[in-house]
């Protein structure tokens, strides 16, 4: 475990995979269950090269190192100081060797990295569609829940540009905008391949949907069982347990 320095405001969470921590500041923004559930429903494979767009916090290029042999983990993010807490998160964890946090625009990542560059590219991106009514849309919370420096478009055609042929792309994003995403998907050759959608309790309507793309993709999808997180009020399902690792 590396040393770093905490900045005001920061704490430090357990993730509760292979003793790994990571870095967050609640003033600005703290990761969800849709990231830790992306990460488990993505794949890579040994040897392969991930790309997060978007990362925020790092959290995905962390957990998939925990999870996964791929050899390189790459986050790429807008601002800053994300980027910055980030890096310090991978530090910490001694991940230099695998997991890279980069400065960078969604829209330009093909520019960054070169085109088919990666196995697999992941995504949490912002759900909302627009800023309005946002006091502050410079707020770090506004950019990382609205569609202020980037849209689903962006993240959809930068994955699409960055990915191998063959290469997988794994989002999660809100059922509302199901049509959007398979639209947006099939335009830029990401063929939707495998789809599950994550329900808050088995009676109520989902509230994520995790989706698979393949680059140049035959069509066929798979849609897997449903996706319950609470048994009860308080109380995971124990394939929710599992994800987390506990």
């Amino acid at each position: 475990m590396g040393t770093i320095d905490l900045n005001p405001g920061e704490r430090l969470d357990d993730l509760q995979r292979n003793g790994y921590k990571i870095i967050q500041d609640p003033e600005k923004f703290c990761f969800g269950m849709d990231a830790v559930l992306l990460s488990g429903f993505a794949q890579a494979a040994e040897g392969s090269r991930v790309l997060d767009l978007g990362t925020g916090t790092g959290i995905i290029p962390i957990l998939m190192a925990g999870k996964t042999k791929a050899t390189e983990l790459i986050g790429l993010e807008i601002q800053e100081a994300s980027a910055e807490m980030a890096n310090r998160s991978v530090i910490l964890n001694d991940l230099q060797t695998r997991v890279k946090i980069v400065q960078g625009d969604i829209k330009e990542a093909g520019q960054i990295f070169g085109a088919a560059s990666f196995d697999v590219v992941t995504s949490n991106p912002p759900y909302m569609i627009n800023s309005h009514g946002l006091q502050n849309p410079d707020a770090p919370k506004a950019i990382a829940r609205h569609e202020i420096l980037c849209d689903l478009n962006d993240v959809i055609k930068s994955a699409a540009k960055c990915l191998k042929p063959g290469g997988k792309f794994y989002m999660v994003h809100r059922p509302f905008r199901l049509t959007e995403i398979m639209v947006l998907m099939r335009e830029y050759k990401l063929e939707p391949k495998r789809m599950r959608l994550v329900y808050p309790f088995a009676d109520k309507e989902p509230s994520m949907v995790l989706i698979e793309g393949a680059r140049g993709g035959k069509p066929r999808i798979t849609v897997e069982k449903p996706l319950i997180i609470y048994e009860e009020q308080g109380k995971y399902t124990s394939e929710i347990y599992d994800i987390y690792g506990y």
